[in-house]
């Protein structure tokens, strides 16, 4: 008989597969780790942080970045970015704040006050239409995204000042005796205790779960933005992706554009500044590759968690406004770092 013995390969030693573990579920758990940590830190250091009114309101914050986000993640699974999402906010709401303070005919002799269910029908609408521009102009015309977002992020912002002529639409609670009250809500009101901004995010978050996991888009999308070649070999409509990637971030953008502009009640051209930044640093905080093809909903909600725990805690305890711009950006990278690591492995194969 051959002993075969020598042919074996012994098994690791218990001490590396330990560390091989650990390290592994410290990598794919790093969003999570990240926020649990931040949560603790900031405990110690403000006796009003660990609080339930104030994981409430932080909560009510992160919801902006939160719908934002689900938005670019689409988007990056596709392989692409949006650069818009943040004047496309601003749009949104400088546009629900100029449909709030009433539509004047002059041929009419009428000023008309729309009521809020059409005021968010036709501001996500117009979301819509930014969006699909973006998915026309990177899927058909093969403009680049970063090429493509970045001249509809000056168009929108561009046409949202000169709505507003730079300045701000102020008091959107609307009035009774107009038909158009209720704009607030969104803002301001709660379910169960629950910010109604928060119940949108969730909302939204378990509705993009489902799309990328149960459906056949969510396949097409994961397919193509791993390969786009081999997806449209085998029967993927990528243009079509493509278009309903960019029009979904459109219309999400709206929506947080909504959702800010009724915790304000005012709605500026400036909204939403450098947003769109926000945004991608949570989907990468929360593990997806920029290179597409790679990212999950419950990523992306720890980042944006991260992100929004983070800057409200630094905001509780007293520290500068630029101090809080060095932070994110630290994380930002080391979440880059990360993910660089994380994928280089399957990159290689």
């Amino acid at each position: 008989m051959t002993d075969t013995s020598a042919n074996r390969v012994s098994p690791p030693a218990n001490g590396v597969l330990g560390k091989l573990s650990l390290g592994k579920l410290l990598l794919e758990g790093r969003a999570f780790f990240a926020l649990i940590l931040i949560v603790a830190v900031f405990s110690f250091l403000s006796p009003n942080y660990f609080t339930t009114s104030n994981f409430l309101i932080m909560s009510s914050h992160v919801a902006i970045y939160g719908i934002l986000a689900i938005g670019m993640l689409l988007v990056v699974l596709n392989g692409g970015i949006d650069l818009s999402v943040g004047s496309v906010l601003a749009l949104s709401g400088v546009i629900a704040g100029f449909l709030m303070q009433g539509v004047e005919l002059p041929m009419f002799g009428v000023i008309l006050y729309p009521p809020v269910w059409a005021v968010v029908v036709l501001t996500c609408a117009v979301g819509a239409v930014l969006g699909a521009l973006n998915g026309v102009l990177v899927a058909w015309f093969k403009v680049p995204a970063f090429v493509a977002t970045l001249g509809v992020m000056y168009v929108a912002r561009g046409i949202a000042l000169l709505m507003t002529n730079g300045l701000t639409f102020n008091n959107l609670a609307g009035r009774p005796e107009l038909g158009n009250t209720g704009f607030n809500w969104l803002g301001f009101n709660r379910l169960f205790g629950v910010p109604i901004s928060v119940i949108v995010l969730a909302a939204i978050a378990v509705l993009a779960g489902l799309m990328l996991s149960r459906s056949a888009f969510g396949r097409w999308l994961y397919a193509s933005g791993g390969n786009e070649r081999a997806a449209d070999l085998s029967g993927v409509p990528v243009n079509r992706v493509k278009i309903t990637v960019y029009t979904l971030s459109g219309i999400l953008s709206a929506i947080a554009g909504l959702v800010l502009a009724s915790q304000l009640t005012s709605a500026g051209p400036t909204a939403g500044f450098t947003y769109e930044l926000t945004a991608i640093a949570a989907v990468v905080i929360g593990g997806a590759a920029l290179t597409g093809g790679r990212g999950t909903v419950r990523g992306t909600m720890l980042g944006a968690f991260v992100i929004g725990f983070l800057s409200d805690g630094l905001v509780i305890i007293g520290v500068s406004s630029y101090w809080q711009t060095v932070f994110t950006g630290t994380v930002i990278v080391l979440a880059v770092l990360l993910n660089s690591i994380r994928y280089r492995g399957r990159r290689a194969k």
